[in-house]
């Protein structure tokens, strides 16, 4: 398969947004990663967001990575997930003009999984669901040296991975979070947050999920 990588600049509310472009010749949806927190040095590079990119292109979607606000070549400030969501759903709509109505499926890792939830929700709201979420290491409840994330409830076949050794959100946050809506985490034994040494099990569980 085919796939064309590239830098873009997108027109954002806060002014441009950059953004990596991984795109198959025939793209079978629209994959949008969102990466993590801007003051831990999080950036579309990030192996997270890189791993979640990848394996969306292999299952034949165009991949799309903005950086946040502040971060690269993207303009503005870091604006706690308000503009990020903003921003997300620029990036979306551009991915929509260049590959046409196709599937879109929201992944993001901690912080970037965060500001998923809000665009899932806002898409909900506009009567234009995603197809599915996977959120990694998601920001909620207290996060030692951020604030507290009231991170948005998300559709039942959400796939949410969480390190049991993870040491920035704790995986009783996570747990907390899905038990009122009745959401399953998938814990991978020994992982911390950035899922070190663990990076394939993330490409496998949504791999497999996909396929299923």
């Amino acid at each position: 398969m085919k796939v064309t990588e590239e830098k873009i600049n997108v027109a954002g509310p806060a002014g441009n947004i950059e953004v990596i472009m991984e795109r198959p010749d025939a793209p079978r949806g629209i994959a949008l990663i969102a990466h993590p927190h801007p003051i831990g040095g999080g950036a579309n590079t990030n192996k997270v967001a890189y791993t979640l990119a990848r394996t969306f292109v292999s299952l034949g979607y165009a991949a799309f990575r903005p950086n946040f606000r502040g971060v690269g070549g993207t303009e503005g400030v870091h604006d706690e997930g308000i503009g990020e969501t903003d921003d997300l759903l620029a990036v979306l709509h551009e991915a929509t003009l260049r590959c046409g109505e196709i599937p879109v499926a929201l992944a993001g890792f901690s912080f970037g999984a965060y500001c998923q939830t809000r665009v899932g929700k806002r898409l909900e709201e506009a009567g234009h669901p995603a197809q599915r979420l996977v959120l990694v290491g998601t920001a909620a409840g207290f996060v030692e040296g951020t604030r507290q994330y009231d991170t948005e409830a998300v559709p039942h076949d959400t796939i949410v991975i969480h390190g049991s050794n993870d040491e920035t959100v704790p995986l009783a946050n996570v747990l907390a979070w899905a038990q009122p809506n009745d959401l399953p985490v998938v814990v991978v034994p020994g992982a911390d947050h950035f899922f070190h040494r663990r990076l394939h099990l993330i490409r496998d569980i949504v791999t497999r999920a996909w396929r299923h």
